[in-house]
């Protein structure tokens, strides 16, 4: 009887992509025979690319990050539970990003929320890369709307899309 594939999900909004991202798929597919990208709609956000939009972008880049170890699926969700997609795609396993301390206590909550909402499906926290863990979206975001250099923090075609969308933002303020 063949091993039972080990299913993991990383889920978040990605908006943008970051450098900080990649990383944590990069090591993620060391750990899991299969990848799902989970693109969030964002609730309670006003995202700056739309949800077609970031699945693209993760399409484009995902593909160079498997390297023959893991499959990697990207698939959009909305108006669900982290555990609830988790479940629909098969994941055993939700892949959360560790940058600083700072992120600690949140994804401590995240963590045990899920795990009392379904025992079934652990989350496992990989540190990102100590040259990655200052990169959050929220700050490239504010970075490219200001104007500012964004290549040191994501892909050279994420960067591209992230100038053209906040150059074409700043035009109609």
């Amino acid at each position: 009887m063949p091993a039972k594939k080990l299913v993991g999900l990383y889920p978040g909004t990605f908006d943008p992509l970051t450098l900080g991202h990649l990383d944590i798929v990069a090591r993620a597919v060391k750990v899991v025979d299969r990848l799902v990208i989970g693109i969030a709609t964002g609730t309670g956000k006003s995202p700056l690319f739309t949800l077609d939009e970031r699945v693209a972008m993760w399409k484009r880049e995902a593909k160079t990050l498997a390297r023959g170890r893991a499959t990697i699926e990207v698939v959009p969700f909305s108006g669900k539970l982290q555990v609830d997609f988790a479940r629909e795609v098969g994941a055993t396993v939700i892949v959360r990003g560790l940058r600083a301390v700072s992120d600690f206590e949140y994804e401590f909550q995240l963590a045990a929320m899920n795990h009392e909402l379904n025992s079934e499906i652990e989350t496992v926290v990989l540190m990102a890369d100590a040259q990655k863990q200052a990169i959050a979206s929220r700050l490239v975001r504010e970075i490219a709307m200001l104007g500012g250099d964004v290549t040191p923090f994501t892909s050279p075609y994420v960067a591209r899309m992230l100038v053209k969308r906040c150059a074409e933002m700043r035009k109609k303020r």
